[in-house]
């Protein structure tokens, strides 16, 4: 198939009897586990990990790392991948979940991260201060909506369909566009976590 692996690198978040979650977001099964280890909260992972329909991440291979470094040269020579969640944003600047900053030169274009993204990152670990620098920086799952509806408007604040938050503090519009409730739109939309909201609008036109 044309599914695209990706390797991973991130903690357990959360184990249960037969399956566990990586990071609150790649969901992995007891049995793909590599060697007799019994995984903890906690315990850093590195995962090679597919789409999945069901789950959205699954993987299909985990291992557990070592304390120990191996030798493996400098930590800051390769480039790992992390899911992770904006937890702040200020001018210039970003922090993923309060460990891993990040300058807003390595976004991918069209991307304008916002508070509560779910994003997808590729980082370096600064070997002298074991840092975390993220180099790229991408929205973990997007997709686009067709002739939707701007349910309801509050301020800067607003919902398309009842199911996708936007804001105008971070939304690409046509010049001279303002939303306005049941206008019919397409969207591209980001998964983000805006309190009874997955999906964020990064981009609106009207139709």
């Amino acid at each position: 198939g044309g599914d695209e692996l990706k390797m991973v690198r991130g903690v357990v978040t959360k184990i249960c009897s037969d399956y566990g979650l990586i990071d609150e977001l790649v969901y992995f099964s007891s049995d793909v586990v590599t060697g007799d280890v019994s995984l903890k909260v906690g315990q850093e992972v590195t995962a090679i990990v597919e789409d999945d329909k069901t789950y959205g991440s699954k993987a299909i291979k985990v291992v557990a790392v070592s304390d120990g470094c191996h030798g493996a040269g400098p930590s800051d020579s390769c480039p790992r991948v992390a899911f992770g969640c904006i937890s702040s944003a200020v001018e210039g600047a970003n922090y993923i979940d309060h460990t891993t900053y990040f300058s807003l030169d390595v976004i991918c274009k069209e991307f304008e991260p916002y508070q509560g993204d779910r994003v997808e990152v590729e980082f370096c670990t600064q070997s002298d201060t074991l840092n975390r620098k993220a180099v790229s920086v991408k929205p973990l799952r997007h997709k686009h909506v067709h002739e939707v509806c701007i349910t309801s408007l509050h301020g800067r604040n607003g919902v398309i369909d009842d199911s996708i938050f936007f804001t105008l503090e971070s939304l690409k519009l046509p010049d001279g566009y303002t939303p306005q409730i049941s206008d019919v739109v397409n969207a591209v939309v980001v998964e983000s976590i805006q309190s009874c909201y997955v999906w964020r609008a990064i981009s609106m036109t009207l139709v």
